[in-house]
């Protein structure tokens, strides 16, 4: 199934798209789960590597290195990794050198990762009102100070770094975001094409992809926003001519998309979607991996939001909402999956429906005076605590 503005797309051709190489790790297909607050802990990242064969690259939730650092039980769970799991990937934020870099000591020398991922993307209120997330890359010498300490840290463990455009359109960031990780030895860029004031609201500016693009010529770039079907991400690496596509909301409800992003890039049209039983089956299964790592209520609670995503735009679902929401217990789950009808076809409107983010947009709050002084190396706020959140919007 495609949706119109990729019916005439063609799969990969032959040698079109080579694999993603991070220093040791080679990506193959060239494809990234983003990380995402709140969804991309290890239950769901072993729902889909199972869709794909575990051939991409699946990232964590972000971590806060302080937290880390300080041992704080929940981000430590957060960390954690699926016996599955045969590649570790994590994503660390944080805004001071010293906290980044011992929590990137830990990780490496003590946890073992395969990869390190940098968030200077957030556009959370919170965050960049403290000096954090897409307010760094307004400070290209900051920015280059805490990636300095990041790669130091790693040694021969891939860093990589994702980012935004800008503040907004008078801001704009990410070619000096670019050359800055290209120059600190990162080992590739990851661009979300829109500003922090967009949030998700409007449509991914591909076009700065492909100026990234043009800028960064020693290390990978790839691009993200709005990769909703496997098809977009064929379209995004033709049209901006960028190395591989990192996604997020695209997959919120739809862990097989990876298992469709696989056969493209393999030069397969991908299987059909599952019908309604299929993404059944799919929820409790989710449910079962997320009880196995927390515990029933917690996994729930999880399954309350997941639900909605999964059974997005099936025709008569709406009216079960309030009671998915509501639910407590695996069984509860189940009463209402059994309650659901067998063979309803997959939605094309659920295809490139919107998940998650709402379509606002914002004035981005920064500290005051803050981009008065774009020349500083100095973080804003002088106590780590300060900025360095347990739970972020993954960018």
């Amino acid at each position: 199934m495609r949706s119109e503005i990729n019916a005439d797309v063609p799969v990969a051709r032959p040698g079109e798209f080579a694999p993603l190489q991070l220093g040791p790790l080679s990506v193959d297909p060239p494809v990234v789960l983003a990380p995402m607050a709140g969804v991309t802990n290890a239950p769901f990242r072993t729902l889909c590597r199972r869709f794909s064969a575990d051939r991409c690259l699946y990232v964590s939730e972000m971590i806060t290195a302080k937290s880390f650092v300080r041992h704080h039980e929940k981000t430590l769970r957060i960390a954690s990794f699926g016996a599955e799991e045969s590649t570790k990937s994590i994503q660390l934020y944080g805004t001071h050198p010293g906290s980044l870099g011992e929590a990137t000591r830990i990780l490496v020398e003590e946890w073992g990762v395969d990869h390190i991922d940098l968030n200077f993307g957030c556009p959370v209120r919170k965050v960049t009102a403290s000096g954090g997330g897409s307010a760094v890359p307004a400070r290209p010498r900051l920015l280059a100070r805490l990636l300095r300490a990041v790669v130091q840290a790693a040694g021969d463990t891939p860093v990589t770094i994702k980012f935004r455009k800008g503040i907004d359109d008078d801001v704009l960031t990410f070619l000096d975001a670019g050359r800055a990780a290209e120059q600190e030895g990162c080992r590739a860029v990851a661009l979300h094409g829109r500003t922090a004031a967009q949030l998700y609201s409007g449509e991914a500016d591909w076009s700065s992809i492909a100026e990234l693009k043009r800028a960064v010529t020693t290390i990978p770039v790839l691009g993200n926003g709005d990769v909703f079907e496997a098809f977009d991400a064929l379209r995004m690496m033709r049209e901006t001519g960028c190395d591989g596509v990192v996604v997020g909301r695209g997959c919120l409800g739809r862990p097989w998309l990876f298992g469709e992003l696989c056969a493209v890039f393999d030069g397969r049209e991908p299987a059909a979607p599952p019908d309604l039983a299929a993404v059944a089956d799919t929820i409790l299964a989710h449910a079962d991996l997320l009880i196995e790592f927390f515990d029933e209520r917690i996994a729930i609670q999880h399954m309350r939001k997941f639900s909605g995503w999964y059974l997005k735009s099936f025709p008569g679902v709406k009216k079960l909402m309030p009671d998915l929401h509501r639910i407590s217990t695996r069984d509860d789950l189940v009463a209402i999956l059994d309650s659901l009808p067998a063979d309803v076809p997959y939605p094309e409107d659920a295809l490139r429906a919107k998940r998650c983010k709402t379509g606002r947009r914002q004035v981005v709050s920064l500290p005051q005076g803050y981009l008065d002084d774009r020349d500083s190396d100095e973080p804003p706020i002088h106590d780590p605590s300060d900025g360095e959140l347990s739970t972020l919007s993954g960018g």
